[in-house]
């Protein structure tokens, strides 16, 4: 079994920083892309940044020069350092993995369960 825990939501005022951090745990072989996606309420679940095995990034265009995603592969951890927070940032944030499992052949999708971040005026 394969288990992302996320950890580092909270509640801040705008303009302030959160960082948030994501453990993948369990029978992992390989992980090929670790990233954050946050879903805001009445909204679709949005890709915020991802950062392949390769260690390029990808931002979306509303983080980009805010957020900086990083990753630590000895510990299959993955963080969101979130600077100068909105208000349109408030959302559940989910960090998302492709993982093979040491009994698998293919990478699969996980999610962990979700941390709430809510910016306040």
């Amino acid at each position: 079994q394969v288990h992302l825990v996320e950890s580092g939501g909270g509640l801040v005022q705008a303009g302030e920083s959160l960082t948030l951090s994501c453990a993948a745990s369990g029978s992992i072989f390989s992980i090929n892309r670790m990233g954050w996606y946050r879903q805001a309420p009445g909204k679709e679940r949005e890709l915020v940044a991802r950062i392949p095995s390769d260690g390029s990034t990808y931002y979306a265009d509303s983080v980009k020069g805010r957020f900086t995603i990083s990753a630590d592969n000895t510990k299959n951890m993955v963080y969101l350092q979130m600077n100068s927070l909105k208000l349109e940032d408030t959302a559940v944030y989910y960090c998302h993995a492709k993982i093979r499992s040491m009994s698998g052949y293919v990478y699969i999708d996980y999610w962990g369960q979700g941390t709430q971040v809510t910016v306040s005026s």
